[in-house]
């Protein structure tokens, strides 16, 4: 019997819990239900448990053999905010407030995968199960950190696992390497001095000021990266003006940026400034830059995602595992944990059509037959990671 084949028995049960997860979605920091309910289901496996790791985590051990090392599991927790537009019985209860990116999938995943492990230990050492509250913006990883995820759970590496839509079910992406873009926000701020429409002589312009700043902005990908360098400069907010027949004092922007490493990270924000100090003094307008560092890069290691490759390979046939899979330019808090230990971020096929429409849109929902293969797939690449010693 294959692995996946043995997780089957629990499937019923397994969906059981994701749809009402699903049903019961709850934001960044607020995953109080959803934290306890995790809790209880590993304790009733007979898992040890540790409550409000980062405000609202949960963290679970379950000891094998008596090996010393020990690995960490990863799943997120927290829903969006936005509406959502299925029909299904299990579909959000909340308004305003749904699971759009499969963490309630996650979670199912990783609770399974617990069960399986407490119920055998057939591996040498300890696995930490960490499910993450508030990875959707709010940082719930670097909250986790902070609270002693690593000094409490010392482990040698950790690992993630996300649905990708459009990948096909039963297929695995597997990197060396960056996987997911870092996630940097920038406000710019522009002062001039408002006038009649009719007479803008009198005035110093804002909102012409405003769309120089948006052309020239778009040139710092083109013109001072290098080509084989990635990254993506996005103005995505302009706000300016209140009346037809008046030209305002202010103009305010907003965008993001998206890079591979620090060094591109450090270049943009570089050319972002010397651009907003140019447009300043070319439209005698005051120009204030404030850029914030987000979410950074997510870079796999080369030895963990070689492991992950294989143990995926083993389990769905290496004809399924994508390890050429093109990184994303979407951003993760996971990579707060890959800049602190080793570790691999991989993806799991969620399908095509219904139950496999793309992430954050309205009528997303998990694809429930892949939760045996990511139970799976956790479940393999503990026994792989820490197989007793012959």
């Amino acid at each position: 019997m294959s692995v996946i084949e043995s997780i089957r028995p629990r499937l019923a049960k397994l969906t059981e819990i994701r749809r009402d997860l699903h049903a019961h979605p709850e934001l960044a920091f607020a995953e109080h239900r959803t934290a306890e309910l995790i809790a209880r289901h590993l304790e009733t496996a007979g898992i040890e448990v540790h409550r409000g790791l980062g405000r609202t985590g949960v963290v679970g051990v379950v000891r094998g053999g008596r090996g010393l090392r020990a690995i960490g599991l990863r799943a997120d927790i927290d829903a969006l905010p936005m509406q959502e537009r299925n029909e299904f019985a299990h579909r959000s209860v909340h308004e305003g407030c749904m699971h759009a990116c499969g963490h309630d999938g996650h979670a199912t995943m990783l609770l399974g995968a617990a069960e399986a492990l407490a119920a055998r230990r057939d591996f040498d050492g300890t696995v930490y199960l960490i499910f993450q509250p508030a990875e959707e913006g709010e940082g719930g990883g670097l909250a986790m950190i902070e609270d002693g995820l690593f000094e409490r759970f010392p482990m040698e590496s950790v690992f993630g696992m996300h649905n990708w839509p459009g990948m096909p079910a039963g297929q695995f992406g597997v990197r060396s390497g960056p996987v997911m873009a870092s996630a940097d926000r920038f406000d710019i701020d522009v002062r001039g001095h408002g006038a009649h429409a009719a007479m803008p002589h009198l005035g110093a312009d804002p909102v012409t000021a405003g769309a120089a700043l948006v052309q020239a902005i778009q040139t710092i990908v083109s013109r001072t990266l290098d080509p084989i360098d990635s990254a993506v400069v996005s103005v995505t907010r302009f706000n300016a003006g209140e009346a037809y027949n008046v030209i305002p004092d202010r103009a305010q922007l907003c965008g993001t940026v998206r890079a591979f490493s620090e060094a591109v990270q450090d270049r943009v924000e570089s050319a972002l400034q010397r651009i907003c100090d140019g447009v300043a003094a070319a439209f005698d307008v005051e120009v204030t830059l404030d850029y914030r560092r987000g979410y950074p890069p997510t870079i796999n290691s080369a030895a963990e995602a070689a492991v992950c490759a294989g143990v995926a390979s083993e389990l769905v046939g290496s004809v399924n595992v994508a390890t050429d899979a093109r990184p994303s330019m979407g951003a993760e808090d996971f990579a707060y944990f890959l800049q602190r230990k080793p570790g691999c971020y991989v993806w799991i096929g969620n399908g095509e059509g219904e139950g496999g429409c793309m992430l954050h849109n309205p009528t997303y929902d998990f694809n429930d037959d892949i939760i045996a293969t990511g139970v799976a797939y956790w479940v393999e690449l503990v026994r792989k990671v820490l197989a007793p010693a012959r």
